[in-house]
């Protein structure tokens, strides 16, 4: 009998070869923290597997993955051959909603894969999103705010992770229209470390329309409008003191920055001496 023969007996905990089981392709986590695996392969060296992996047999008599995969990757630092698994017949759907809820259950996921794994659930399902909502036990509304996050760019994405951005400060920046507008605010936000309450506030200043400014023909126009208004009275005063019989010659002038109006008064008609 070959080293598969025995393993195709179904829902039995077997051990199977490590090198002949595959990744799962819907598993949603694409960075495993390093430190983490290696203090999951001491507990393993310590205490040996306490839990089993599950695993699928494909056509070709290789294993796929269906649940454990830090397991895997833990066993195979320490250099163990083989693995205790659970060979089950699963559907691609349920696979992908395996893997998917044994990260979210165990909160292993950052917020841009949980939204990965959330569409590629629907993509090989073939499901709309009220469905993965119901397969995963959350609302639809939380899962179409998550599907919202992958509009980010894969490089704007990887800039918030790596600057400890949380889920709402993403949402916050989905607000903004573009990509460019987004990776200037990112960079406000990161240098400042705003928090997201502070970040929502600074997302709606963006977004706030700037006051309108007075067109700047409308603006000379009052000025002169107003010039006109002293004009106006300063000529009004010239007319009283000439009624009042005083000389007053006037004279006006403009160069690049001043206006000029002068008013000469001769001092034998301002100064005049009465006799006793």
């Amino acid at each position: 009998m070959g080293i598969f023969g025995k393993a195709k007996m179904i829902n039995r905990v077997l051990l199977i070869p490590l090198d002949a089981i595959e990744a799962n392709p819907y598993q949603p986590r694409r960075n495993f923290d390093e430190k983490a695996l290696r203090e999951l392969a001491d507990s393993i060296a310590q205490n040996g597997l306490l839990q089993p992996v599950s695993v699928r047999q494909r056509d070709d008599g290789r294993y796929e993955l269906i649940a454990g995969e830090r397991r895997v990757m833990a066993c195979r630092m320490l250099g163990h051959e083989k693995i205790r698994a659970i060979v089950e017949t699963v559907s691609d759907e349920k696979s992908a909603v395996f893997a998917l809820i044994e990260n979210l259950q165990r909160r292993d996921l950052n917020f841009f894969e949980e939204a990965q794994g959330i569409q590629r659930l629907m993509q090989c399902g073939h499901m709309s999103q009220q469905e993965a909502a119901k397969k995963l036990g959350k609302a639809q509304s939380t899962v179409a705010n998550k599907l919202r996050l992958l509009a980010f760019p894969p490089e704007l994405q990887e800039q918030m992770l790596n600057a400890g951005l949380t889920e709402r400060h993403a949402r916050a920046l989905l607000r903004l229209p573009d990509s460019r507008m987004v990776a200037k605010a990112l960079e406000h936000i990161v240098q400042l470390r705003l928090n997201v309450g502070e970040t929502e506030r600074y997302v709606e200043s963006l977004l706030a329309p700037a006051p309108e400014k007075p067109a700047q023909k409308a603006t000379r126009l009052f000025i002169v409008k107003d010039l006109r208004i002293f004009m106006n009275t300063i000529s009004k005063a010239v007319s009283t003191m000439k009624l009042a019989g005083i000389e007053v010659d006037t004279s006006q002038a403009e160069d690049e920055e001043y206006i000029h109006y002068m008013l000469k008064i001769p001092k034998k008609s301002a100064y005049r001496t009465h006799s006793a």
